[in-house]
């Protein structure tokens, strides 16, 4: 399915419409350049999964915790490199602890997807317009925000 949205506000309410469709043991894959509105969109998946957490960028602690009736954890790999760098991270624990996992630049760790992960695709059209694609099951399809 593909999604347009024209601010940050809108990202995250489209965000918050997924949320209510995700299940313990989902594995998000954001894919999409610096800016592209992956922190924006994991802001939205919080906003209903952990109410009450705080969401910024993983970017130098690589993984955030967020608590809630299904722990979230989001991961930034836009630092690893190979399969060492990720097995440091803890990421194969975390695919067996029953959470749902947000992903940004999951093209560094392509190879170490789940077979069944859902692909988020940001693509900006300008300032605050996005066009974002969710692939991985129709569960997804016809969101309303």
């Amino acid at each position: 399915m593909v999604y347009y949205t024209n601010s940050p506000k809108e990202t995250e309410q489209l965000a918050r419409a997924m949320a209510q469709r995700l299940v313990a043991g989902d594995v998000i894959a954001f894919f999409g350049g610096l800016g592209a509105g992956k922190t924006a969109f994991v802001r939205g998946l919080c906003s209903v999964l952990a109410p009450n957490a705080f969401v910024s960028s993983p970017t130098f602690a690589l993984i955030n915790e967020y608590a809630g009736p299904i722990p979230l954890y989001h991961f930034d790999m836009y630092r690893i490199t190979d399969e060492d760098d990720l097995y440091s991270t803890g990421f194969y624990d975390y695919l067996d602890q029953n959470g749902i996992l947000a992903i940004e630049w999951s093209e560094n760790i392509i190879y170490a997807l789940p077979e069944n992960h859902i692909e988020v695709t940001l693509t900006p059209l300008g300032e605050n317009r996005r066009e974002i694609r969710i692939e991985g099951g129709s569960r997804f399809e016809n969101l309303e925000f």
